[in-house]
């Protein structure tokens, strides 16, 4: 591992300032360590966000939560009102990593955790995510988990995290925190950059930008839950996942709320799917329907050709499950 100096930071706006200069933020850690050992990630300086005032989960006063972005993902998961008002997010956490990586992992790290694509990760291999220009091995290699909606000529990788699904599911805000002390709002999908010809950006962030928190509407009415596709039935990263929330009213669809993971490289939203579902009866056909939309401009790299049918499969089936009492 590359030498770097080390900071703690003795406020959010120092954090920040440390962050503009040229510092990376290190809280729990769990992904930027790894990736250090390996000099994918070689920074000069970490600065250590482990002592802000960032790890409480507040109500608001219409009933949306304010998650801090040092809440860990386990008492993320197991805050009653996350697992009475919102199981999904709860599922999704408990289905993302062991119990150790849980009580390390933060929220704001898990939204920020990078690829998983092997080639992101050996230095030795062409990875225009690592190094701008040097071509996408992906593209003819091991790409199994990699993306099938999203992508570009430049790169397939998909994004990770399991709990960004939910909360994109949720409609979740992120609260920043710039460097010349601003405070944004921001959709959880605006967030994100989709690859195009420049892979290695994959956030709107800014130098010294840091996320304070994750804000959450009030409970959605519904049903939810969040299926988990993957190669073992534990800590494995998903090949497909479905965060969703339906709300059904006279036997009919009123609100769709769905969000996939393992498909693309970042947290992947279709409103069009949405609305294909809304005011109609549930059906076997529909959900076909709603999975033709959604897959209508996937594309498989060989290896992963296998994911659209199963995306396909998954999304009938948690459509079917949301459903099922309107079916009966």
């Amino acid at each position: 591992m590359k030498a770097f100096d080390y900071i703690r930071a003795q406020g959010v706006e120092d954090a920040a300032r440390q962050a503009a200069e040229g510092a990376t933020f290190i809280a729990g850690g769990t992904n930027l360590l790894d990736l250090m050992k390996l000099e994918v990630m070689a920074p000069d300086r970490l600065v250590d966000i482990n002592r802000l005032d960032l790890a409480g989960i507040e109500e608001e006063p219409e009933g949306g939560l304010r998650i801090g972005a040092l809440v860990t993902n386990s008492d993320l998961a197991n805050d009653a009102r996350v697992r009475r008002d919102r199981p999904v997010l709860s599922r999704a956490l408990l289905a993302g990593a062991s119990g150790q990586l849980r009580n390390k992992a933060t929220t704001g790290g898990n939204l920020l955790q990078r690829t998983r694509c092997l080639y992101f990760y050996d230095r030795d291999m062409a990875c225009n995510k690592r190094r701008p220009g040097s071509g996408c091995a992906a593209q003819g290699g091991v790409n199994r988990i990699l993306a099938i909606l999203g992508t570009s000529e430049h790169c397939i990788a998909t994004h990770p995290s399991d709990m960004a699904v939910a909360m994109l599911a949720l409609g979740a805000r992120v609260e920043i925190r710039t460097a010349a002390g601003e405070t944004r709002l921001l959709a959880l999908d605006d967030l994100y950059l989709l690859p195009g010809d420049r892979p290695d950006r994959e956030t709107v962030l800014a130098p010294g930008d840091l996320i304070t928190a994750v804000l959450l509407p009030p409970p959605a009415p519904g049903r939810q839950t969040y299926r988990k596709v993957r190669d073992r039935a534990s800590y494995a990263f998903a090949l497909v996942s479905v965060a969703g929330i339906v709300e059904m009213a006279g036997g009919r669809i009123a609100r769709a709320d769905l969000a996939f993971g393992g498909l693309a490289p970042k947290p992947w939203r279709d409103p069009r799917v949405e609305e294909a579902l809304r005011g109609r009866q549930p059906s076997p056909d529909l959900f076909q329907a709603a999975a033709d939309i959604l897959l209508a401009e996937a594309r498989g790299h060989g290896a992963n050709d296998f994911k659209i049918p199963l995306a396909r499969r998954t999304l009938v089936s948690v459509l079917q499950e949301l459903t099922a009492e309107a079916q009966a």
